[in-house]
């Protein structure tokens, strides 16, 4: 517990989060690069969808990503909503653009691989509307955080979204058991059996756990720079300006 309310120090997170967020870079660009080119490069094609299926290898890790982040934006909500522990704020402002941008990722290859699987670029099916509907969630979380001036009203406007769309997280899961949809079942389960020889698996799994740790290292990063301007008039933040601005002269 006193570990827990140290990291909830501000100060304590900006000192500690700069070099916590190379240990999320190097290994998310090293496994995250493997898992893609090993997947367009080095595994088999598919049986039945040759070459086209290769596109798995960036869409399925940017999907999970946009659930992951979404799910993780609510957990936040909720220690924003009872607590008001202002890096969980923090975290839903900078996850959101990084959650949305993998959504929009997962959409736009879901779509590429559709066109030869489907012979259209969008259908309005229940996992794919769902989708879209996630992506207009994180982009409600980032108006909704633009739109008010009171970083405090903010936070918990947002926090309030996160909480009411992670409704959305498991039908997305769960949509192509529901309903009769294009999309096809899931190909990874990692508590059963999965749909795909172990040579096209690990590549997948591997850049999967990669894209998360560049999930966590950008949302840092992010979360560095909205701290700083949040805090901007504080003594601490100011002390951090003036050893920077030393530096810069000592150097120049």
């Amino acid at each position: 517990m006193r570990w827990f309310h140290r990291f909830g120090s501000l100060p304590y997170f900006y000192r500690v989060s700069g070099p916590l967020a190379w240990w999320f870079a190097v290994p998310g660009l090293l496994m995250a690069g493997y898992g893609i080119f090993a997947g367009l490069a080095l595994v088999p094609p598919d049986y039945q969808q040759g070459d086209a299926f290769r596109i798995i290898y960036i869409h399925v890790p940017s999907a999970w990503l946009s659930l992951f982040g979404y799910t993780a934006m609510a957990v936040a909500g909720f220690v924003t909503l009872v607590w008001r522990l202002k890096l969980a704020e923090i975290f839903i402002v900078a996850a959101a653009p990084v959650g949305a941008s993998f959504t929009f990722l997962a959409l736009v290859t879901g779509s590429i691989w559709g066109k030869p699987m489907w012979g259209t670029w969008w259908v309005w099916d229940a996992r794919l509307t769902s989708e879209l509907i996630l992506l207009f969630l994180y982009l409600g979380v980032l108006a909704l955080h633009s739109a008010i001036e009171s970083p405090r009203t903010a936070a918990r406007a947002c926090a309030l979204l996160s909480l009411v769309g992670v409704i959305n997280v498991p039908i997305i899961h769960y949509s192509v058991d529901w309903w009769n949809t294009l999309h096809q079942g899931s190909t990874v389960n990692l508590l059963g059996h999965s749909h795909m020889e172990t040579n096209m698996l690990v590549p997948l799994l591997l850049g999967a756990l990669g894209f998360t740790f560049i999930f966590g290292w950008l949302t840092l990063w992010g979360m560095r720079v909205q701290l700083l301007w949040r805090e901007r008039r504080s003594r601490w933040v100011g002390r951090i300006l003036e050893a920077d601005d030393r530096h810069v002269t000592h150097r120049s």
